[in-house]
């Protein structure tokens, strides 16, 4: 159902100017019906000025006579041709100002990512124009060599179960048409839901990558033969092996008693 315009301060204006229930302007306003007792205590849109709807041609005064006589009465929106159609409008989504310059990030991300997703479907996620998406499809944006892909759910310019609705979109139009998608694809159009219930994959370090088989002089068993080598602390330091105390003694003998 459609609502007024300024729906709060149309709420303010018939608490003070007319008899209708509480739960009647709740329901033609689209507000609770405790947001609407708390406006008549002031508790509510405090200095808010009222709107009129009747002046402004958007509710008509034998709808606000019907509701006063009758308190099951439902208000009706006056009809306007002008409006008609206006709910259909299509275009980009708006982005605030302190986000547009992260939108060739984000598209950069969705283009590289998720290739399949079509020109339309990107400009819906975040709000651009479909020449920018194919410039940076085609990498001959302005400035390209500076854009890093960014996801753009960490950026806020879509959610996560818009990006997700619209990958199982592009999913099914590709199996309807009939394409082959490759094990990098098929990856890629998971849902969130179902990645998080996936088990990671174990993965080495890059660094000790082809180690797990690297073996020693060809012995199958290096285990066994650390066992069965013995070694003592003598060997270990290259220690003589023996003879030491002797040879100082001689050499104790033979000094020169007169030094």
């Amino acid at each position: 159902m459609a609502k007024p315009l300024m729906a709060k301060a149309t709420a303010v204006w018939l608490v003070d100017n007319t008899t209708i229930s509480f739960k009647q302007i709740a329901d033609f306003v689209g507000m609770h019906e405790l947001e609407i007792q708390g406006i008549a205590d002031g508790d509510v849109a405090a200095g808010v000025k009222g709107f009129d709807p009747v002046a402004n041609n958007q509710l008509t005064q034998e709808e606000v006579d019907k509701a006063e006589k009758n308190p099951l009465h439902k208000l009706k929106l006056k009809f306007n041709p002008a409006a008609a159609g206006e709910e259909k409008r299509r275009g980009p989504r708006y982005t605030p100002l302190s986000k547009r310059q992260d939108r060739p990030a984000s598209i950069y991300w969705l283009v590289k990512f998720h290739p399949e997703l079509s020109d339309g479907q990107v400009s819906k996620l975040v709000g651009t124009t479909k020449p920018t998406i194919q410039a940076i499809r085609e990498r001959t944006h302005w400035n390209i060599a500076n854009i890093q892909p960014i996801d753009p759910v960490a950026l806020g310019l879509c959610k996560q179960s818009e990006l997700d609705a619209a990958v199982q979109k592009a999913a099914a139009k590709k199996a309807a048409e009939g394409g082959v998608m490759s094990d990098d694809e098929r990856r890629k159009l998971v849902s969130t839901e179902q990645s998080l219930e996936m088990d990671a994959e174990p993965r080495m370090p890059s660094a000790i990558e082809g180690l797990e088989t690297f073996t020693l002089g060809g012995n199958d068993k290096p285990e066994a033969a650390e066992e069965e080598t013995v070694v003592d602390a003598d060997s270990f330091f290259n220690l003589p092996a023996g003879g030491d105390d002797e040879d100082d003694d001689e050499d104790e003998d033979n000094i020169d008693p007169r030094f």
